[in-house]
C-alpha cells in the first residue's frame, strides 16, 4: 500500500506526544490563520477557476466562516482541553472522577468539492485542536483548489504531524485500506452510496467516523407569510454557489395559492440578484464540471420550467431555474439536485407537507416559512432532520454555537465550534482512587452476604429525585 509509510510516520509522531501540548496546538491553529490571510487571493482565484465562485461568496463561505471557527477554537481551547470533573457517589466521595479529553490519534479528513476550502479546514481545525495527527484529502474535482492546498498548506503545518494527500477514487480506496483512528468524510450529490463505501472501509478497522452526506432538504412555505421576503431568502439559499450546497433548500412545498404568489416574487428576486441575464452576472457561479453539468441538465427534462431553464454546456452554465408541475416520482425528486434548480411541489396544507417530508429519508435540514410561529414550531416538532431553520435558509450553518450534521441517510455525527473539538476527541472516563482506607472496600469483597449487599446498595445506589420510599 503506497500510504503505509506516511500513516506510519504520522503515527510515530502522535505516539511521541508531540501534538498533545496546548502550545503546539495553538501554534498550528495560528499557522492556519496565517494561511487564510496570506493565501486569501489565491483561494479566491482558485475557487473562481473551479466553480466560477463570486469573490463575495468565496470570501464569506470559504474564508470568513473558517476564521470564525478558528477564532472560536483559539478563544476556548484551554477550557475545552481541561479535565471535566463529574459527580461521585458516596463510596467514591474521597476520590477523583473526571473525563480526560484525549486525541484519537491519526485521523483522515476527506473533503468535497463544493466548498473545497471550508469543508477541508473546518474539520481540520477541530482535529488539530483535539491533538490529533491528520491526513487531509482535498477533492480532486476542484483541481485548482486541490493544487493550492497540496502546494501551500504543508509549509504552514508541522510535516511530522500533518500531510496533504492528492488522490482520485482509486488512490483514495487504497488510502482507506490503512488503519486510522478516526475518519471524517463530507460528501456531495449522490453521496450516501459513497458514504457506505467509506463506512465499510472504516468498519474493517472498527474506526469511528463522521459522515456528512446532505440530502433533499424540504422547504415548507405556509399561506401566511411575507412572500417577497420568502422569495429572497429561498432564492439566495438555493442559488448560492450555483445551488451546489448540501444545506440548500432542495424543493418547496406550498399550496397552489401560494405557488401563484411565490412565482412572480421568485422571478423578481432572481432579477434583483443576478439581473435580466444571470449568465452575464458576476455574482452567479457555474457547475463544477462537465459530469455534474450533464447530471443536473437531465433533471430539467421533467416538469414545467416557470423561471429560467437556459443552459450552456461550454461554460457549464445552468440558469437559476424554478420548476412547477413536478411529479413526486420524477427523477428530480429522487436525488439531491445539487444545482440551481428549485422544484415546487403543491400540497393542500401543512399536514400534507409534513406527511410528505416524513415519507422520505431524513434530510440534512428542514426549512419552514410562516408569519405564524405555531406553524414553524409544528413543522419542527413533527419532523426529523439533521438541523432546522425557520424563516430563513443556510444561516443556521454560520453559527459555531450550533451543532451541524445529518441523521439517518443525511449522515451521522456533528461538528462546528466545540462540537468539532468533541468529534475529534475521545472522552476518556477516569477514576483515581487513593491507596488507603481499604476497610471501606470490604463490603464489596467475597464472601458475599445480604448485610454486605445492603451496605453496598446504601453507598452506591442512585435514587430518582423527588422519589420517596414508604417504610
Amino acid at each position: 500500500n503506497p500510504y503505509v509509510g506516511l500513516v506510519g510516520h504520522l503515527r510515530a509522531a502522535w505516539l511521541s506526544g508531540k501534538t498533545r501540548p496546548m502550545e503546539f496546538r495553538v501554534a498550528q491553529l495560528e499557522a492556519l490563520g496565517r494561511f487564510l490571510d496570506e493565501k486569501k487571493q489565491d483561494i479566491l482565484e482558485a475557487t473562481t477557476l473551479d466553480l466560477g465562485k463570486p469573490p463575495f461568496e468565496a470570501e464569506f463561505s470559504e474564508i470568513l466562516l473558517c476564521k470564525n471557527e478558528l477564532n472560536e477554537t483559539l478563544n476556548n481551547l484551554s477550557h475545552w482541553m481541561k479535565d471535566e470533573h463529574v459527580e461521585r457517589n458516596l463510596v467514591t466521595r474521597l476520590d477523583s472522577a473526571f473525563i480526560r479529553k484525549d486525541p484519537y490519534g491519526v485521523v483522515l479528513i476527506i473533503a468535497p468539492w463544493n466548498y473545497p476550502v471550508n469543508l477541508l479546514l473546518e474539520p481540520l481545525i477541530g482535529a488539530i485542536a483535539a491533538g490529533n495527527c491528520v491526513i487531509i484529502k482535498p477533492s480532486e474535482v476542484t483541481k485548482n483548489t486541490e493544487k493550492l492546498m497540496a502546494e501551500a498548506l504543508p509549509s504552514y503545518l508541522d510535516s511530522d504531524c500533518f500531510a496533504v494527500v492528492t488522490a482520485g477514487v482509486e488512490e483514495t480506496t487504497r488510502l482507506l485500506e490503512n488503519k486510522f483512528d478516526y475518519i471524517f468524510f463530507t460528501g456531495t450529490s449522490c453521496s450516501p452510496s459513497v458514504g457506505r463505501i467509506v463506512m465499510a472501509a472504516a468498519a474493517k478497522h472498527l474506526t469511528p467516523m463522521t459522515l456528512e452526506l446532505g440530502g433533499k432538504n424540504p422547504c415548507y412555505v405556509s399561506d401566511n407569510c411575507n412572500v417577497q421576503n420568502v422569495a429572497r431568502r429561498v432564492a439566495w439559499g438555493r442559488f448560492f454557489n450555483a445551488g451546489q450546497t448540501c444545506v440548500a433548500p432542495d424543493y418547496v412545498l406550498c399550496s397552489l395559492e401560494m405557488q401563484e404568489k411565490l412565482l412572480p416574487a421568485l422571478r423578481e428576486a432572481i432579477t434583483e440578484f443576478y439581473g435580466s441575464n444571470p449568465q452575464e452576472s458576476p455574482d452567479f457561479g457555474r457547475m463544477v464540471g462537465e459530469k455534474q453539468f450533464q447530471r443536473v441538465q437531465v433533471l430539467l427534462s421533467r416538469g414545467t420550467v416557470a423561471i429560467g431553464g437556459q443552459t450552456d454546456a461550454e461554460t457549464r452554465y445552468i440558469a437559476p431555474t424554478v420548476l412547477v408541475d413536478v411529479e413526486r416520482s420524477d427523477p428530480i425528486m429522487q436525488e439531491e439536485i445539487f444545482g440551481p434548480i428549485l422544484p415546487i411541489i403543491v400540497v393542500a396544507n401543512m399536514d400534507e407537507a409534513i406527511d410528505f417530508i416524513n415519507s422520505r429519508e431524513r434530510p440534512l435540514v428542514v426549512y419552514a416559512f410562516s408569519s405564524n410561529d405555531k406553524v414553524v414550531n409544528q413543522v419542527l416538532e413533527r419532523t426529523s432532520s439533521g438541523g432546522f431553520c425557520g424563516n430563513d435558509t443556510l444561516m443556521h450553518v454560520t453559527l459555531t454555537s450550533l451543532p451541524f450534521g445529518g441523521i439517518g441517510n443525511s449522515g451521522l455525527g456533528v461538528y462546528h465550534g466545540k462540537f468539532t473539538f468533541d468529534t475529534f476527541t475521545h472522552h476518556r472516563g477516569c477514576l483515581h482512587r487513593g491507596m488507603g482506607r481499604e476497610a471501606l472496600n470490604a463490603p464489596r469483597y467475597p464472601p458475599y452476604s445480604q448485610q454486605k449487599l445492603g451496605l453496598v446498595r446504601a453507598v452506591s445506589e442512585l435514587k430518582r429525585k423527588g422519589a420517596c420510599t414508604l417504610l
